[in-house]
């Protein structure tokens, strides 16, 4: 008892819900295919370029870092004697020697370990010079203010440049916040 277009009591029931499905399962397939292309509905995403955080290692690079990690450790030593000869002139240009090498390594290499590395090997220097003591009891650091100043100072600069090539490798706007 049905019509061509499906008007039985019996074949309205089930044709129709399978019209009615095949229509929501075409209209589904229209949808995935209009957001992205696949099924899930998720929309690809494009590949992102290398910033300073995943920056790709190559040779060139790693000789820049073994030199960042040389040049620490000969600003630690060159600095540990200025610092102490002039007290306050001497002290900020072993500061500033530090703060130039930092920074000059996050400019040369564009990454965070640029001003890790050599952050690195001064601090390492550091602590085995503060760690020399003879047995006579003097070592190359004096017991004054200005051997503390310069390890504090020389830390805080790593810190602050490695930070600024966070906020560079991450895309951070310089400026105010909010204008």
């Amino acid at each position: 008892m049905s019509t061509g277009k499906g008007g039985g009591a019996a074949g309205n029931g089930s044709n129709g819900a399978k019209r009615a499905n095949g229509a929501n399962g075409a209209n589904a397939a229209r949808r995935s295919r209009a957001g992205g292309g696949n099924a899930s509905g998720a929309r690809p995403t494009p590949p992102r370029p290398a910033n300073g955080m995943s920056a790709p290692v190559t040779p060139g690079r790693i000789g820049i870092y073994v030199l960042l990690l040389v040049a620490g450790v000969l600003v630690a030593l060159a600095g540990t004697l200025v610092q102490a000869a002039w007290f306050p002139g001497g002290l900020l240009l072993a500061l500033a020697g530090v703060c130039g090498l930092f920074y000059g390594g996050v400019t040369a290499t564009g990454t965070l370990a640029g001003a890790l590395i050599p952050g690195a090997g001064w601090l390492v220097a550091l602590v085995l010079l503060l760690g020399n003591v003879r047995p006579e009891g003097d070592f190359l650091f004096g017991a004054g203010i200005s051997s503390s100043l310069f390890l504090g100072g020389g830390s805080l600069l790593a810190v602050i440049c490695a930070t600024v090539a966070l906020r560079r490798a991450t895309g951070v706007p310089y400026g105010r916040v909010g204008g």
